[in-house]
């Protein structure tokens, strides 16, 4: 049976992991825009791959479990690549939580139920859930092992509780890093593999709107005094998924990896300290 490759979130991120990892394989990719779908998969067909198309609403259960079921129509479901997401500039803290958090906590338990042995998933989570203080053992507990459907409801995460759409996003992103952890443990019993990868700026459409957007200043200037002084590249965090999903990476699950050019390490510990600032 053909092994198939689910790309949540048809962007630029999700493009470049599925030509690294899905050669000899069916790619199925999914967007909340059938446009934003179809356009990737014209771009991979032409490149040689086998691909597919397919709305799915990472905010709906029901969307989600229908797109488990395409994939498995397609064959055994050998990876996903979680890419999608809406950034603070562009939604309110609800629909940050409702998409962010929850649609990746329900995304990692319907696929968690059908992954093949062997196979491997990635979230892709962002630099900001690393820019929080630590959160207590409970809270940590609640984001990690919360049923999805249940998580919304939790006091920590009841409207009101957010300063705004930034410290909703920081938040959320935490709370993806804590469910791979939390995953990672039931996706072994199938023989599976779940890791998160939190890049710092990568230059995507949803990053040029956030450094045109309200906090744009604020990011330029981020990214010219980190160490590596420039944003990342769809294709870099492509090279750490390839190894993360890959023969080479069997050792690892349940683990995140930062990569954003040293902007957190500035962060804490440099010239975006804020006691620096």
């Amino acid at each position: 049976m053909k092994k198939v490759i689910v790309v949540i979130g048809a962007g630029s991120i999700g493009q470049a992991i599925a030509r690294r990892v899905s050669a000899g394989k069916h790619v199925l990719f999914a967007d909340l825009k059938q446009e934003n779908a179809n356009a990737a998969a014209k771009i991979l067909s032409e490149a040689g791959f086998d691909v597919s198309a397919s709305l799915v609403d990472v905010s709906s259960r029901d969307s989600i479990h229908a797109l488990v079921q395409r994939a498995r129509a397609l064959g055994d479901i050998a990876g996903v690549i979680h890419a999608a997401g809406v950034s603070p500039s562009q939604a309110t803290p609800e629909i940050i939580l409702k998409v962010d958090l929850y649609g990746t906590a329900v995304i990692l338990e319907e696929f968690g139920n059908v992954i093949s042995p062997g196979g491997s998933c990635i979230v892709i989570s962002s630099q900001s859930g690393h820019r929080l203080p630590a959160l207590t053992l409970e809270q940590n507990h609640i984001l990690a092992t919360t049923p999805a459907d249940e998580l919304l409801a939790q006091p920590m995460l009841k409207s009101g509780a957010f300063q705004d759409s930034l410290h909703a996003y920081q938040l959320s992103k935490r709370g993806n890093v804590l469910r791979v952890m939390a995953e990672a443990v039931r996706w072994s019993k199938r023989g599976a593999r779940v890791n998160s990868i939190s890049p710092g700026i990568i230059m995507t459409p949803l990053a040029k709107d956030e450094l045109m957007g309200p906090r744009g200043e604020s990011y330029r200037s981020m990214l010219a005094r980190s160490p590596a002084g420039r944003a990342g590249t769809p294709d870099e965090v492509a090279a750490v998924a390839a190894l993360l999903m890959g023969p080479e990476g069997t050792f690892s699950t349940g683990s995140d990896f930062l990569m954003d050019g040293g902007v957190t390490a500035s962060y804490w510990y440099g010239e975006l300290a804020p006691a620096a600032s």
